[in-house]
């Protein structure tokens, strides 16, 4: 081993070290005065030791790292395609935009034409929709599975729709077979925001198969809270090969050229062809054929990534077991609506939601308060009603912009009503208990 081999594994023993030092011991849980946070971090030594690794080699932009990444989290999709970004929403953002090239011929979106999707769930899986210029419809979803209502599916369509663009709330897949049939039937692009359900598993067409991967597209993030993470970062993937060359373009500035960075002359013409109306042989590394971005991930966050993927099976068994335990322990609570899985799923729950009753004696907001006060971190059901948030108040003016199929009834029981909590896998086991008496104890006071 040479002296910069050796010292680089000398740097990265110490880096183990000092991680399961600083990072390797939780501290003792004390009810009422512990936070319990919905979500958060969950590594150890391993995600350091790479992320120094990494950064020694100083490769800054995606590398190596990167392209092992893409690889490995394609294989354990089960797909062909990966393309890493640096977030989910612009994983959104490129698989919308993919949508919209001209090599998709009269499938391609086009400014004006629709795009069913919800208004119960995360503002940036529709705002890439409306940033184009494309027309969301939006449809209502049902409680307590907080998934679009398939129902609605017939009237939201129209002759100028063209995909269907919706995510698997909080971990719990959407009906994939009605969604996908549905797709099929009328030549609709499906799009699936699967970045609060990595790891959920659908079963359609008597196989099972992780969410995701059913549509033509599927987005993951990799935020700190969701199932995995690399501080920022996402990903794109699919099964079609031209789909991938349209997000990778897009995700690389819009160029036409392929080549993984640093590489040159991959096709073999790089000097050779005409394109547009550039000069005959213009370097085709400066060809654009799209309108595109930079929404690269960086090695280091792709380092992160591969010691994640090492335990990502066992950060989905750990959010279903801790969603199995907070079902037990809250059946039967007063005033609630629990959560229900999808027929046919096996999902990997990114939290646990619930609803209170109409008659329940108490509302949501006081309920949030009170465990707010008890050190248990809550969140709403992100945005609720997406169009009665302030982003939307000049479209609302003008009257145009987006079509709503029916009166979101259960949405907006949701945005008054629905909160969630954690099951992240760094929940302790006390921690569940400890949310489950608190719900209970409020709810049983206040039911009398």
């Amino acid at each position: 081993m040479d002296r910069t081999a050796d010292l680089k594994q000398r740097i990265l023993a110490l880096t183990r070290e000092y991680a399961r030092e600083v990072h390797g011991t939780k501290p003792e849980f004390v009810a009422g005065k512990s936070f319990v946070k919905y979500g958060g971090r969950y590594f150890d030594e391993e995600e350091v030791a790479n992320l120094v690794d990494a950064s020694l080699d100083f490769w800054l932009t995606a590398g190596p790292w990167a392209h092992r990444f893409e690889r490995r989290f394609a294989e354990w999709l089960g797909v062909e395609h990966c393309s890493l970004v640096n977030s989910g929403s612009s994983a959104n953002l490129l698989a919308f935009m993919a949508l919209t090239a001209p090599e998709l011929a009269n499938r391609r979106i086009r400014k004006g034409d629709e795009v069913i999707t919800v208004a119960c769930g995360f503002p940036t899986t529709v705002t890439p929709i409306i940033q184009y210029g494309a027309i969301p419809v939006f449809v209502d979803v049902t409680i307590p599975q907080y998934n679009i209502d398939v129902a609605q599916l017939e009237a939201a369509r129209s002759s100028r729709t063209k995909a269907v663009m919706i995510a698997h709330t909080l971990g719990n897949p959407f009906d994939l077979k009605a969604v996908k049939a549905f797709c099929d039937r009328y030549g609709l692009w499906l799009v699936e925001d699967n970045c609060d359900a990595l790891g959920s598993l659908y079963r359609i067409g008597g196989q099972w198969r992780k969410t995701g991967t059913v549509g033509h597209i599927g987005t993951s993030s990799f935020y700190p809270p969701h199932h995995m993470t690399m501080g920022e970062g996402g990903a794109v993937y699919t099964d079609d090969a031209l789909l991938h060359r349209l997000v990778n373009s897009f995700r690389d500035w819009g160029r036409d050229c392929w080549c993984a960075g640093g590489v040159d002359n991959t096709c073999g013409h790089r000097f050779s062809k005409q394109y547009g109306e550039l000069p005959l042989g213009y370097d085709h590394k400066y060809v654009y054929s799209h309108f595109g971005y930079n929404l690269k991930a960086t090695e280091m966050q792709a380092a992160i990534g591969c010691a994640q993927l090492d335990k990502l099976d066992a950060i989905v068994e750990a959010r279903r077991a801790n969603f199995r335990t907070l079902s037990e322990m809250l059946a039967g609570t007063p005033g609630l609506i629990l959560p229900e899985a999808a027929p046919d799923s096996k999902p990997s729950w990114f939290g646990f939601p619930v609803t209170v009753k109409e008659d329940a004696g108490y509302t949501r907001n006081e309920l949030a308060q009170h465990l707010e006060r008890c050190r248990i971190q809550t969140r709403n059901l992100f945005a609720g009603n997406l169009v009665k948030h302030p982003a939307f108040d000049e479209m609302r003016a003008e009257g145009a912009g987006y079509r709503i199929v029916g009166e979101l009834r259960q949405t907006d029981y949701i945005m008054n009503n629905t909160l969630w909590i954690g099951v992240y896998p760094g929940m302790q086991s006390a921690m569940l208990r400890y949310m489950a008496d608190t719900i209970r104890a409020f709810a049983a006071e206040r039911a009398k």
